[in-house]
């Protein structure tokens, strides 16, 4: 079957980190102490903080 691209799971580009928690399953602490070795890719936006979603893929691999 051929799919088309409106098809495919698109995924974001940043979550904030409430959605990284949810994701994870760490804690925001945990999530934030990640932000700051560089284990995670952040962006801070006006007051949000963004978490680069590639980021948090890659580290949910290894964690487990």
């Amino acid at each position: 079957m051929i799919e088309r691209a409106w098809e495919q799971k698109i995924e974001p580009l940043t979550v904030r980190i409430s959605t990284a928690v949810r994701i994870t399953g760490l804690s925001r602490s945990r999530i934030y102490e990640l932000i700051q070795s560089g284990d995670l890719e952040a962006v801070k936006v006006g007051r949000a903080t963004l978490v680069n979603y590639r980021s948090l893929k890659g580290l949910t691999q290894i964690e487990r």
